[in-house]
């Protein structure tokens, strides 16, 4: 059923609207194991404690000049740069025909764009749109990759939003920042000194919950080749106050402050990592649940709880845990452990061209 409160023109082509839709049973009920339904209702939990949760989450791509249809043939694909690029202005400005086009494809989307810039790896970028409630932001999260591939598309060039694209470089991130807000007031604000309660709680809360919800972040076997120490992807469940080592990390001050998780990838579904962390902050706030220490140092070379590594051990302990069937319900739990199960069956089955070259001529 469409929303048409989701209808904008797709201003990365013309004459074109879209509009996003609900998933609804023959009985014009909503599908429980939707990803729009399953955020849906973790807004409204917010919302029948008088709290509205703004978020906003940062995309990174790697921009490369061969077409989606080159590399599906074999083509090795071209990045877009030849050097790492982070904050760099003409390596920027080399890639302006893309992503100076995406920005106004966005703006002309109703999808704000606040900055564009260089990333830490040849050829990646990232392209930021503002903030919003916490729906609406999932749903710009999603027009905004769709409009980008198919504005790359037809430029023939291609853009990709995987976690780890190449062994050899960092991957892509997709930062997810979230604040709660009491009418105007973020709930947050600590300006009368120390943290509030409900920033502790709701930390306290999306961190317990972490690890068992972890394919809700990472739902692909791509995913957790990104989790690798010194690389700029946390590998910790740690939280501290701007340290990019850490898992989740504190941003901004007074009306400003915010939670930024650091963990999920690109390729994270912004419906259910907006809702795995809503759940389990509004479960922190309910049973007051509190966080560790604010870690001081190097997260990496601590011995914090480590993030599960693999796409299958995850699914493990998703499967598995009272937390997750509690805080999402039996029939979103064993909708997505099926799915990602046969993902996991699906890659054990594949030939990889690791494989290849590994084992090709030598056994």
């Amino acid at each position: 059923m469409p929303d048409m409160g989701t209808l904008r023109l797709a201003g990365w082509t013309e004459r074109v609207a879209i509009v996003l839709c609900d998933v609804h049973t023959a009985g014009h009920e909503l599908v429980e194991i939707a990803p729009r339904t399953i955020l849906h209702r973790q807004v409204e939990a917010a919302a029948a404690q008088g709290l509205r949760v703004e978020a906003a989450s940062e995309l990174e791509f790697f921009l490369f000049r061969t077409s989606y249809r080159d590399v599906h043939h074999g083509t090795t694909p071209e990045p877009a740069g030849w050097y790492v690029e982070d904050y760099h202005l003409l390596q920027g400005a080399r890639v302006e025909d893309y992503v100076g086009a995406a920005r106004r494809a966005l703006k002309a989307s109703s999808i704000p764009v606040e900055n564009s810039k260089g990333e830490a790896a040849i050829g990646q970028h990232e392209l930021n749109i503002r903030y919003a409630p916490a729906a609406d932001m999932a749903d710009r999260h999603a027009v905004m990759k769709h409009g980008m591939k198919e504005l790359a598309d037809s430029m023939g060039v291609s853009v990709t939003f995987m976690a780890k694209p190449d062994a050899g470089q960092p991957g892509n991130s997709c930062h997810l920042h979230v604040s709660l807000w009491d009418g105007e007031r973020n709930v947050f604000d600590d300006r009368d000194g120390g943290r509030t309660d409900m920033f502790r709680w709701f930390l306290g809360g999306w961190m317990r919950h972490c690890a068992d919800l972890f394919v809700m972040y990472a739902p692909t076997i791509n995913s957790y080749k990104r989790y690798q120490d010194q690389s700029w992807a946390p590998t910790g469940l740690a939280w501290s106050t701007d340290n990019r080592t850490a898992g989740f990390r504190v941003v901004g001050s007074g009306p400003s402050l915010r939670i930024e998780c650091r963990l999920p990838g690109a390729d994270a579904n912004p419906y259910l990592a907006f809702a795995a962390a809503i759940a389990s902050g509004l479960d922190g706030v309910a049973n007051k649940i509190e966080p560790p220490a604010e870690f001081d140092g190097d997260v990496y070379r601590s011995d914090v709880e480590r993030v599960p590594t693999t796409l299958r051990a995850a699914t493990e302990r998703f499967e598995a845990s009272e937390d997750a069937r509690r805080l999402l319900g039996d029939a979103v739990v064993e909708h997505y452990s099926h799915f990602f199960k046969n993902e996991v069956a699906a890659f054990d089955a594949a030939v990889t061209d690791w494989e290849q070259r590994r084992y090709f001529e030598r056994i």
